[in-house]
């Protein structure tokens, strides 16, 4: 009597030790399923993001959908984790390639670090929502004037008088940091409009100085999200691998197809920027 009891306890314990085996595995093959999809998001944001930005239109996204745990700050933290290098390797790819307005480069970056860093600390405490309707009037104004401007970006046309181009791309960084830090995708994108648009480079050479000041916005605004706590490591550094995969491929691609190609990933991006907010805002309603 005592041995069939005996027998029982160790059967129920047995079977209650396999089906938590059971369930710890699948936990961990839906976690691991979970950080391969992310990480192959991260390969493809890395190649978009090198061409003309945008990458964060993939990246950002897959983070919501699969760590829905998550907070908007940590997948903000993470995501800008995981791409800065990658913005970085393209930019490096660019910087040997095309030639780069150095001190240009350099004003416009202090003015976006500054204000990256704060927009970032504004962002942490109020909701970056209530500029969205705004920001979907302005990129619904840009693709507009992106696609009916067909020779916009082929080649370099001198809008701003020399002595007057450093002060246009303080300002412009300014903006733009302001933007990566509190609101962050499409940065990369608006950079390149803003460069193309306003002071007349060619699409290959704004998106090389739009790479190395998106990188200096990203450092910026990271110390903020690392001190706080919003980044998760354990998820981001896996997708830094693959997005520093994509963002050389596709800076490689950006260089052999020249400004025509850039240019139409360009609109691509933009199109997509405005369905990412138009959906935003509609479900603010």
């Amino acid at each position: 009597m005592l041995r069939g009891r005996t027998r029982r306890r160790k059967y129920r314990l047995v079977k209650k030790g396999i089906s938590s085996l059971f369930l710890v595995l699948i936990s961990l093959t839906a976690s691991s399923l979970e950080l391969l999809l992310v990480s192959f998001a991260a390969l493809v944001a890395g190649f978009v993001d090198s061409i003309v930005g945008g990458g964060g239109l993939v990246q950002a996204p897959a983070l919501f959908i699969l760590y829905p745990q998550f907070s908007v700050l940590q997948v903000i933290g993470t995501n800008r984790f995981a791409s800065f290098l990658g913005t970085s390797v393209a930019g490096y790819q660019y910087a040997r390639k095309v030639p780069v307005p150095w001190k240009l480069v350099l004003i416009s970056a202090v003015g976006t670090a500054i204000m990256s860093y704060l927009g970032a600390t504004i962002a942490s405490h109020m909701k970056a929502e209530v500029l969205k309707p705004l920001i979907l009037v302005v990129m619904s104004a840009i693709a507009v004037y992106s696609y009916s401007n067909k020779s916009l970006g082929k080649k370099e046309l001198q809008r701003v008088a020399a002595i007057r181009l450093p002060w246009y791309g303080l300002l412009l960084g300014m903006v733009m940091g302001f933007y990566n830090g509190f609101v962050g995708p499409g940065t990369g994108s608006l950079l390149v409009f803003g460069f193309v648009s306003v002071l007349g480079f060619e699409f290959l050479k704004a998106s090389a100085i739009a790479k190395i000041i998106n990188v200096v916005a990203d450092l910026s605004s990271l110390v903020f999200l690392v001190w706080k706590g919003y980044v998760e490591f354990e998820i981001a550094i896996p997708m830094m691998i693959c997005n520093v995969l994509g963002a050389y491929l596709g800076s490689k691609m950006a260089l052999l197809r020249g400004n025509s190609f850039v240019r139409t990933v360009f609109l691509v991006v933009i199109f997509g920027l405005i369905a990412r907010f138009g959906y935003d805002v509609v479900r603010m309603f």
